[in-house]
């Protein structure tokens, strides 16, 4: 497996491309989770020569960690391990809002150690910006634990430019986790270029737009009941139809090429720059080897530029979040 350095001089190596296991507890395909198969893809993924993998607290409603910290028991050393906190949610799996103050940080901290079954979280997201604690307070309280070796670097998610700008005034920040992808490219206008101001890597979640882009849904009932997507703006009506034909354009370059729609469009991601790592998620282990060999994969200018002219910036229609969560992201 390849590998790409996160934060300029930081030494903190990880696989170019991650495993996302979000998906293994909640949100996507819900009649398919299966913990057993679940570690069967991460220890798949960990023999392939990965290392990075990625999870939160709040992933179902912290089952996610405890399936991670399962699956890597016996192997701590070969893992780049990061999680976030951020997200509250409540005994029945509510949403209750986002806190970044001080205590909370040091509380979620101590929690995600405990369920993850580990002694120190490799890298340490700000999962969302609490809009009423400074920035500044929040990656004070994450540096405290940096100074006491409950975690080793830090990281934000789906913060605002200006935002990432004063943070890394107050310890050095390695990356940014933020939404990219063709189809999902906010980020490109103002984001992208303060983080490599900063020297910030760049960590791309559901890079194949959040199973849109691997041409797997030819129309909503497409979606299993119980999904995530079914809720997704993106996958509406009108939306539906529109995003569709882009992907079947992807899919007729991914064909000439000789590759899946999914691995064109990791390729895509990862051709955007170094400091750029993809972390696609699946339960599958067939899913897990078509994504890790996109890292072989090499797109020509020309065939940038050809997918550039079907998926410009804003080509997606609808929003990536329905109205309450997309309150939440850019802050």
């Amino acid at each position: 497996m390849k590998q790409r350095e996160l934060g300029k001089n930081s030494g903190l190596k990880v696989s170019a491309i991650g495993l996302g296991c979000m998906g293994m507890s909640e949100f996507y395909s819900p009649e398919e989770m299966n913990d057993i198969e679940s570690i069967g893809v991460i220890h798949a993924y960990l023999n392939a020569g990965g290392n990075f993998l990625d999870t939160a607290d709040m992933y179902g409603s912290g089952k996610n960690e405890e399936l991670v910290g399962r699956a890597i028991i016996g192997r701590r050393d070969q893992v780049v391990l990061a999680t976030k906190f951020g997200n509250m949610r409540g005994p029945k799996g509510e949403f209750l809002g986002v806190r970044g103050d001080r205590d909370y940080v040091r509380t979620c901290c101590e929690a995600s150690l405990k369920r993850l079954n580990v002694d120190h979280i490799d890298l340490y997201y700000q999962h969302r910006v609490d809009p009423n604690v400074p920035i500044e307070e929040t990656i004070g309280a994450m540096a405290e634990l940096v100074k006491e070796g409950k975690v080793r670097f830090l990281g934000m998610s789906e913060a605002a430019a200006e935002t990432i700008d004063r943070a890394a005034k107050v310890h050095q920040i390695v990356a940014l986790q933020s939404e990219y992808s063709l189809w999902t490219r906010d980020v490109e206008s103002s984001i992208l270029p303060m983080v490599r101001k900063h020297g910030i890597g760049f960590v791309a979640y559901s890079p194949l737009g959040r199973g849109f882009l691997s041409g797997q849904f030819k129309s909503f009932e497409d979606i299993p009941e119980g999904d995530y997507r079914r809720n997704s703006p993106r996958f509406q009506g009108e939306n539906f139809d529109k995003n569709l034909a882009l992907v079947k354009e992807i899919e007729s370059i991914a064909a000439q090429k000789g590759v899946s729609p999914s691995q064109l469009a990791i390729a895509w991601v990862l051709a955007r720059g170094e400091d750029i790592v993809p972390i696609p998620g699946t339960k599958r282990q067939k899913y897990l080897e078509a994504n890790i060999a996109a890292q072989d994969i090499e797109l020509s200018d020309k065939e940038m530029e050809r997918i550039e002219a079907i998926f410009p910036r804003d080509a997606a229609a609808g929003e990536r979040y329905h109205e309450h969560g997309m309150k939440a992201v850019n802050l």
